[in-house]
């Protein structure tokens, strides 16, 4: 009888051993539940690369062939110009092209009537092309002296007056040795005469060819920044790309929070636009940003200022659904702790 007694306080005693552990370790878990701080988050956002689509000449936007939001591919049509003035210029070189062509042959072959002829309504036309361009040329400096046109603008049109000029002497002296029939150095002056009016009618071209905006990368329009009938200028935007597959993360982070970031580290934060989806990203780029946006003092008087870098991570792997704008919260604890 004693022995069960005996036994049956052992097996209290146990009981009570084990129900106080739990009560303890409960306790434990409990106390760091409550009392764990809240993290602290780091805020950056997704960016993408923006690519600005411009024309190198101005004209008429004639047609806009995409918008807002739309996917385009590297070579697709965007947006299409009116160069009236281009195409003009092109008919006026390709008759200096053929008056041209036709010195070159009454150069080896001899003068006859209707190259001597031909030389002839080279040289008035050119003649008549240099006087147009020293009006313009008089107006222009006119309008840059009452500050309407620009240095530049004004230093074009001179220079254009000049070159215009020198082609309507280039054409005199050939007409005159039309006259003078053939020589050795006039075979080579006609046929100078046409490789510099074949290379007008090549710039020329260049011109007619930014006639027709394609893209240049594929991605996404972000922007679209003129509509038909417009007027834009030389280099003037006229849609922006958003390379849509080359997301990049960028914070901007005091130097005391860059003890564990590193050139090649990973860092891992949460999307609450994916529902807080966990995405790993790799540093790479780290640089500082201007001092007088980012000084900060460690103490009221004296020490040191703590300067602000700007961190740049791409994701690891494709993320579904990223897109710029996005914001990616990063612990702060956690930057302490990137490897």
């Amino acid at each position: 009888m004693a022995t069960k007694t005996s036994r049956r306080k052992l097996i209290l005693r146990a009981l009570f051993i084990v129900l106080l552990a739990g009560l303890l370790i409960a306790a434990i878990w409990l106390i760091r539940h409550f009392t764990q701080p809240e993290p602290v988050w780091v805020q950056g956002q997704i960016e993408t690369t923006q690519v600005r689509v411009a024309a190198k000449v101005g004209g008429r936007v004639e047609s806009l062939l995409v918008e807002r939001g739309q996917r385009v591919e590297g070579g697709d049509l965007l947006v299409v110009l009116d160069l009236p003035e281009a195409r003009a210029r092109a008919r006026q070189i390709e008759a200096q092209v053929e008056a041209a062509q036709a010195m070159a042959d009454k150069a080896e072959t001899g003068a006859r009537e209707e190259q001597i002829r031909a030389a002839r309504a080279q040289w008035r036309a050119a003649e008549e092309q240099a006087e147009f361009a020293r009006v313009t040329a008089g107006r222009i400096e006119r309008l840059h002296d009452n500050g309407v046109v620009p240095a530049q603008r004004r230093d074009e049109v001179v220079a254009k007056a000049a070159a215009a000029r020198a082609q309507a002497d280039a054409a005199r002296e050939a007409y005159e040795m039309a006259l003078d029939a053939t020589r050795p150095e006039d075979r080579r002056a006609a046929l100078a005469q046409v490789s510099q009016a074949e290379s007008g009618r090549e710039e020329v071209q260049v011109a007619l060819d930014e006639a027709e905006q394609r893209a240049p990368v594929g991605g996404e329009i972000s922007v679209t920044v003129v509509e038909p009938g417009e007027v834009v200028g030389p280099g003037s935007p006229l849609v922006v790309i958003s390379r849509s597959d080359d997301p990049w993360l960028t914070l901007n982070l005091r130097e005391d929070m860059l003890s564990g970031v590193r050139m090649g580290s990973e860092l891992s934060g949460e999307v609450p636009a994916l529902g807080r989806q966990r995405v790993t990203f790799r540093v790479d780029y780290i640089a500082p940003l201007a001092d007088f946006a980012t000084w900060r003092s460690t103490r009221d008087l004296g020490g040191f200022d703590l300067r602000t870098f700007e961190v740049r991570a791409r994701p690891v792997q494709p993320v579904e659904g990223l897109r710029p704008g996005m914001t990616v919260l990063i612990e702060e604890r956690a930057l302490l702790e990137s490897h």
